[in-house]
């Protein structure tokens, strides 16, 4: 049996991460995930959320550890959790009116940050909300040391991954169409970004 991922992170911050939710979904009637992880936080938000449908995704090595939390959880607005690498060029979806990601800019490779925001710029609806949750550097610096610490972990295992500067994110968001609404603090250095799709075309 595939033993069940767990993150402590995640448990950390699901709380201060559902209260901003609960405001910015509301609207919404499906939420789509990109990199679930472990799958807590798609558990977590569905069971808090029942008005929700929710779609966890993730690269295939990971969709047998989210499976397992989505089928203990049991939950009818719970979806099966489905493949998504951003750097297919066909995602499994044709429009998207609301979209969460935790954790993963500092992951993906700088490319696959640009990539992701190309996708979302046709696959958003007009008004669709976008959050997303993660460090971010601001003004080129690092906002704490634990921050910069965890930066130099990040490159010692891969050169390609790291905290992103905020204002390049925002400019890659802002040419998908995106406007930044809020900048949440959140624990651990953290932020939650809450973003709308408002196309001027």
């Amino acid at each position: 049996m595939f033993d069940k991922p767990f993150s402590q992170a995640c448990e950390n911050n699901k709380d201060p991460i559902l209260q901003v939710l609960r405001n910015v979904f509301k609207p919404v009637s499906k939420v789509w995930e990109i990199g679930s992880g472990t799958g807590q936080h798609a558990c977590y938000f569905a069971e808090k959320l029942p008005l929700l449908q929710w779609q966890p995704t993730d690269r295939d090595e990971n969709i047998p550890g989210i499976s397992r939390w989505v089928i203990e959880a049991g939950l009818d607005n719970l979806l099966p959790p489905l493949p998504l690498d951003v750097n297919e060029p066909v995602w499994p979806v044709q429009a998207i009116d609301a979209l969460f990601t935790a954790n993963t800019l500092h992951i993906l490779s700088w490319q696959e940050v640009t990539t992701m925001f190309e996708r979302l710029k046709t696959l958003l609806t007009q008004d669709a909300r976008l959050c997303i949750y993660g460090p971010f550097n601001y003004g080129g610096n690092k906002t704490c040391a634990s921050n910069a610490r965890f930066d130099n972990w990040l490159k010692a295992r891969n050169p390609l991954s790291g905290i992103r500067d905020s204002e390049a994110v925002l400019a890659l968001a802002e040419a998908a169409g995106l406007q930044l609404l809020e900048d949440e603090a959140m624990p651990a250095n953290n932020r939650l970004w809450v973003m709308q799709k408002s196309d001027v075309n």
